[in-house]
């Protein structure tokens, strides 16, 4: 049987590089990868359907899903995951000490229905009661240029959102002032996100949660939650053409990601040795950190579900489990 040759673009996280690096094959595939930041692969396959495979932003997956968009299929196979709502930004000048004190202010977000901002914004109503209509919203990435351009986002009724301009970023209003906090940042070379500044040394700048650790892990310890951001997704008429890829590509992911396990633990030891946390809570994230499967990460998809139509991103209530191709909807 001939190889069949496949585009793909990956994140270079650390459960895919051992595809990108060779290290790992997929069965019956020459697999030619690119790497990308997240940013701009999502917004080249959503806009342009430019790789066979990648990774893909689960939220806007689910808004393409729910509006009879079936270009995309996953498999279940989540190579991010962060607790995001513990990476929200404030002036240090604002007095914004709780979430609470987020009500009524200035706040940026690079997208509105990415997936680390469907998080954030669940934690913040689930956990601390601020709803997103409680915020006055300015997002960076115009529709030419965003996932939302190529979903048909709108800002969900009784959100006020506007866009930053294109001379402008969010780094750039934090610094000056003109925001009061941005609920996800990033600064990484790309072709889609405009902000550059480094606030990692601004005492102007400061993260909401002083212990972004005990943070992190008093919200899994009350939620049993580890978000998941990204997953991997396959043209569909692939799949129609050869059912056998899901499994194939499913099982050269799996061992990529056993062959990191030990890197894995290491990146996450900060957040399962502080003091005081329950030996269940660090076994669970120690066991399989990043597992894969439907069996495995249910609850966590259907949380994710929930929330995007709590708060308006998809007009119903999606079984997260129809992202998935048949064949791999029992692993």
């Amino acid at each position: 049987m001939s190889r069949l040759t496949l585009s793909a673009a990956l994140s270079g996280s650390l459960p895919t590089r051992p595809l990108l690096d060779g290290e790992v094959e997929v069965e019956g595939v020459e697999l030619i990868p690119s790497r990308l930041h997240g940013s701009e692969m999502f917004w080249r396959q959503l806009r342009f359907g430019d790789f066979d495979v990648s990774e893909l932003s689960l939220s806007s997956l689910l808004k393409a899903h729910a509006q009879g968009d079936r270009t995309w299929t996953a498999i279940p196979v989540f190579t991010t995951r962060r607790f995001f709502h513990t990476e929200i930004l404030v002036r240090s000048d604002r007095r914004i000490c709780v979430p609470a004190d987020l009500v009524g202010k200035r706040v940026g977000v690079p997208e509105y229905q990415q997936t680390a901002a469907l998080w954030t914004r669940g934690a913040l109503l689930h956990e601390f009661g601020v709803r997103p209509q409680d915020l006055v919203w300015f997002m960076e990435r115009n529709p030419e240029r965003s996932h939302g351009g190529a979903t048909g986002f709108a800002p969900p009724p009784g959100v006020q959102l506007s866009y930053i301009p294109p001379a402008s970023s969010i780094g750039e209003m934090l610094e000056s002032g003109e925001l009061d906090a941005a609920l996800h940042y990033l600064s990484d070379h790309n072709l889609v996100d405009r902000s550059r500044q480094n606030f990692s040394a601004s005492s102007a700048v400061r993260y909401l949660f002083a212990d972004r650790r005990a943070e992190a892990l008093r919200y899994y310890t009350a939620t049993g939650i580890f978000p998941i951001n990204h997953t991997v997704v396959v043209r569909t008429e692939l799949l129609a053409a050869h059912p056998w890829l899901a499994l194939n590509l499913f099982g050269a992911f799996s061992r990529a990601k056993a062959l990191i396990h030990a890197r894995l633990l290491e990146a996450l030891q900060p957040w399962t040795t502080t003091g005081g946390v329950a030996a269940s809570v660090a076994a669970a994230l120690e066991a399989d950190p990043l597992a894969y499967g439907l069996a495995a990460t249910g609850k966590v998809l259907d949380t994710l579900a929930d929330h995007s139509f709590e708060q308006g991103l998809t007009p119903s209530l999606t079984d997260p489990r129809e992202l998935f191709h048949v064949s791999t909807r029992d692993l």
